[in-house]
């Protein structure tokens, strides 16, 4: 099962998320999503355990819970969508710019 965990600190490490949701059973994986640019964390992540019982246990035990000073939001993982990736044509479509130079 996985886990979306929202309202993280900037602060809190993969390790800290990982050893916070281990109190319910085995974390498969821990990982916090990084801004590309900026290499700060964006303030959310996802927690993967392959038991589905211990993820519904953390899931309801550190929803608004404190870690860090901030409260989580914690709800199971929505599955990731295609999208496009990269500024590659990004928005082109509705800013009025079709391809190329526009001058």
């Amino acid at each position: 099962m996985k886990l979306y965990v929202g309202n993280l600190s900037y602060n809190t490490s993969e390790d800290d998320l990982k050893d916070a949701f281990s109190a319910y059973g085995e974390v498969a994986s821990a990982k916090i999503i990084m801004d590309r640019d900026t290499g700060r964390s964006k303030g959310f992540g996802f927690v993967e355990f392959d038991d589905d019982d211990a993820g519904r246990k953390a899931m309801a035990s550190m929803n608004g819970t404190d870690l860090a000073g901030r409260n989580l939001t914690v709800n199971e993982a929505r599955p990731q969508t295609d999208r496009p990736r990269g500024a590659a044509g990004a928005g082109r479509e509705h800013s009025g710019i079709r391809g190329g130079n526009r001058y």
